[in-house]
């Protein structure tokens, strides 16, 4: 009987569920914005407005944002309430300065050793990332460019250089939803990943090297100006 009494107080109340269930659909309804970049870095959540969005009062919409701030997406600091997490302008460029310097010589070191299984997982990454491109499959684009990119560099032997590109491409995961995203550059970023593999496959290896340098500097490039704007924006 005093089992069963506590298990009954240890359950949550139908409002207590209800608010949790909002919150988890609230959550996800913004996480998708975030990934999307709809809502860019900097960005201020106010609390009354998200309410007021959607229809609701501020209790779940509070606990949505502390879910995405479990999640990385949100910080909630005092004063301001949650603001959409993201790299700075100064951060963006380092991240892809770094990324000029190392991708082309990787890929050069690690071209000539790709075998025909590599150049088949390749391919099947990039019509996979292809695919996601033209479906509009926002929440997939970082994790297949990524993969893709560490695919072409796997033979180059340089462990270290390596381990500093995988975090790099990272950090990149949601600004490449977010370039993408608001530049509709999708046709010209599956067109280069498929130049590049046909190159390397042709023994071009410079060739396809030069391509991956401009290829990461156009990605930087128009990121550091959607991150300009958006602080433009706010100001």
């Amino acid at each position: 009987m005093a089992v069963t009494a506590r298990m009954k107080g240890a359950q949550a109340s139908p409002e207590g569920l209800r608010h949790r269930t909002v919150s988890a659909a609230v959550a996800e309804a913004l996480r998708q914005r975030i990934l999307s970049g709809a809502l860019a870095p900097g960005f201020q959540l106010r609390q009354d407005a998200l309410a007021e969005e959607f229809g609701i009062s501020r209790i779940p919409i509070r606990e949505a944002l502390l879910q995405l701030e479990a999640g990385g997406l949100v910080r909630i600091a005092p004063h301001r309430g949650a603001v959409v997490t993201g790299l700075s302008v100064e951060e963006i460029e380092d991240v892809f300065q770094l990324r000029v310097s190392l991708e082309p010589q990787l890929l050069i070191l690690s071209a000539r050793h790709l075998t025909r299984e590599d150049f088949s997982e390749l391919r099947a990454l990039r019509d996979e990332y292809g695919a996601a491109l033209k479906a509009g499959r926002v929440e997939t684009w970082g994790e297949l460019n990524r993969r893709f990119h560490l695919g072409l560099l796997r033979h180059a032997g340089r462990p270290r250089s390596l381990a500093i590109i995988a975090g790099l491409l990272q950090d990149c995961d949601r600004p490449t939803r977010l370039q993408l995203s608001v530049t509709g550059d999708v046709a010209r970023a599956d067109m280069e990943h498929t130049t590049i593999l046909d190159l390397c496959e042709a023994g071009e290896i410079v060739a396809a090297a030069n391509l991956l340098r401009l290829h990461v500097e156009h990605a930087g490039r128009a990121l550091v100006e959607i991150y300009r704007r958006s602080a433009d924006a706010a100001a």
